[in-house]
């Protein structure tokens, strides 16, 4: 089981979290579907987390669409679609 903790010892996720991506300021985002959570982790290493209920978003997609037109992505994000999608835009790039 992986978990994520923040600096100050508190959890962040519960199981295994998603890896949807490094958004454009170099913090990477992890989902927790347990808790229907974001963990976002700054390079610094100073760590939040954001649960989707305290925030006009209700789905995952919703969150990345939101962080895609605030900070932008530098990996990902990966939500929706295929592996193979990805390797397909990949390529065309």
């Amino acid at each position: 089981m992986i978990k994520l903790y923040s600096k100050s010892g508190s959890h962040l996720t519960q199981g295994r979290p998603l890896f949807p991506g490094v958004d454009g300021e170099g913090a990477a985002h992890y989902w927790d579907g347990y808790e229907f959570a974001v963990a976002v982790v700054e390079a610094d290493g100073e760590a939040e987390k954001v649960t989707l209920a305290e925030t006009p978003f209700e789905t995952l997609s919703e969150w990345c669409e939101y962080t895609r037109s605030e900070r932008g992505w530098n990996v990902g994000p990966h939500v929706g679609g295929s592996l193979v999608g990805d390797l397909v835009r990949g390529v065309e790039a």
